[in-house]
């Protein structure tokens, strides 16, 4: 209850004797007796005086009654507002609230009434007449009523609190489990940090992601109470989620080293084999710049150069890469692996270019009318498709292909000489192929989103 200090120290006081005052008969009686043992002798009144002193203390005692229940019902109540309050925040939950602090300042209005009368009235005086005990009796019997009174206005309140405090129990209901399987999901990603470092790997960014999470396992524990419930429940998913990542990332650490020590043999043993297979791009060029034109090869002459570049650029990168994994900086080891691959790659197709370019040089020089066949065909599949169903073609689709016909025939042209450039030529047929497949591509998209004409 609320009130002045004083007030407060006097609801205290009467509590602390509400229990002797509700004790079973005998008892009270055995502690009313023991209160006078050694005292002096009481006058009492007779007949209709100690009638009404009877009274006034039966009334006393109605009063205590009263009073206790209400404190009882008042506490208990509170204890459903403290569990609404801590989980919902909606303005009925506020204005629950606020009704119930309003109604315990009645409460503590009435409740100091009843104390008064009580402070007022010494039932117990040997000269207590009998007209203060009838004016005791009335008022205490007032306090009673009014303490009955208001204990009804209390229990109607807490019956229209059912909705608000089913919600909030079931929230809570679902805090608990979240919380634990947060505190759970912390103590398997630290038995997986220790057994990942009892095989001796150190994961010192997994430790600091770990102990990053301390601050929120205290505040768990602090609970919704203090953090509201909505918080509560997403910082424990957060712990749940971030603790999972590290126990997942640790129990793979050592595929992960494993992984990245198989990588770095894997592209330490290809850059060897890179350096052999460039040594052999210098001959291939010399058969290309004795049997073709120039425009047949220029391209590839800074071949050589860039694979003995590469390969020295991988394998300076490997030697970085198998440092950091020494060191067990497996974010850096595994992004130094990736970049020797960009540069294995990128040397390996520099390194094929040469031969793969001999290889089709010769083909084409030896018999030309195989490329230039199989790129009429491509032509002639895509005027049918284009004349499918219709008496003229779509304009869309025949200015491109008559191009590339016309395309073809210069390139079959350029092939006439002493010196033809085959390398032109076969940019020139794969060009036109290029674009007889566009078209195809275009027509059928057409048909088949219902736009033909």
């Amino acid at each position: 209850m609320t009130g002045t200090h004083a007030q407060q120290a006097k609801v205290s006081a009467v509590r602390d004797v509400l229990g002797l005052m509700l004790l079973p008969a005998p008892l009270a009686a055995a502690a009313l007796s023991a209160s006078f043992a050694g005292g002096g002798t009481r006058r009492w009144f007779g007949g209709r005086g100690e009638s009404r002193r009877a009274d006034a203390q039966a009334a006393k005692d109605a009063a205590a009654a009263a009073f206790y229940e209400l404190d009882t019902a008042q506490r208990e109540l509170r204890i459903s507002i403290e569990t609404i309050t801590a989980v919902d925040d909606s303005p009925a939950a506020r204005r629950t609230a606020d009704d119930f602090a309003a109604l315990g300042r009645r409460i503590d209005e009435v409740s100091h009434r009843y104390i008064t009368a009580v402070d007022t009235h010494d039932l117990d005086r040997d000269d207590l007449e009998p007209s203060a005990a009838s004016r005791a009796r009335g008022e205490l019997n007032g306090a009673r009523d009014e303490l009955v009174r208001i204990k009804g206005e209390l229990d109607r309140f807490a019956q229209g609190l059912g909705p608000l405090l089913d919600k909030a129990e079931t929230q809570l209901a679902r805090l608990a489990p979240a919380v634990e399987r947060a505190r759970a999901a912390l103590r398997s990603a630290s038995g997986a940090l220790d057994a990942v470092r009892g095989s001796g790997l150190r994961a010192d960014d997994l430790a600091a992601r770990l102990a990053a999470l301390a601050p929120e396992l205290t505040k768990l524990n602090e609970g919704a109470g203090r953090h509201g419930l909505t918080e509560t429940l997403h910082r424990a998913d957060r712990v749940l989620r971030d603790a999972e990542a590290v126990r997942s990332e640790a129990e793979r650490l050592p595929e992960r080293a494993a992984e990245i020590d198989k990588r770095l043999v894997s592209l330490r043993t290809r850059a060897q084999a890179l350096t052999t297979r460039a040594a052999g791009v210098e001959p291939v060029l010399s058969e290309l710049r004795r049997r073709f034109s120039a425009a047949c090869w220029q391209d590839l002459q800074p071949v050589p150069q860039q694979a003995v570049t590469g390969v020295r650029q991988a394998e300076e990168k490997l030697s970085e890469a198998a440092k950091a994994r020494d060191e067990q900086r497996w974010p850096d080891a595994a992004a130094l692996l990736g970049a020797v691959r960009a540069l294995l790659n990128a040397t390996d197709e520099a390194v094929s270019a040469a031969g793969d370019r001999l290889q089709q040089l010769n083909a084409v020089s030896k018999d030309p009318q195989q490329e230039i066949e199989r790129t009429r065909f491509a032509i002639r599949d895509a005027q049918r498709l284009a004349m499918a169903g219709r008496h003229t073609p779509d304009p869309r689709h025949a200015r491109p292909l008559d191009d590339a016909v016309a395309r073809l025939d210069r390139a079959v042209a350029g092939l006439e000489g002493r010196h033809p450039d085959y390398w032109h030529f076969l940019q020139e047929t794969e060009a036109v192929r290029g674009t007889a497949g566009r078209v195809v591509e275009q027509i059928r998209g057409e048909r088949g989103g219902g736009q033909a004409r």
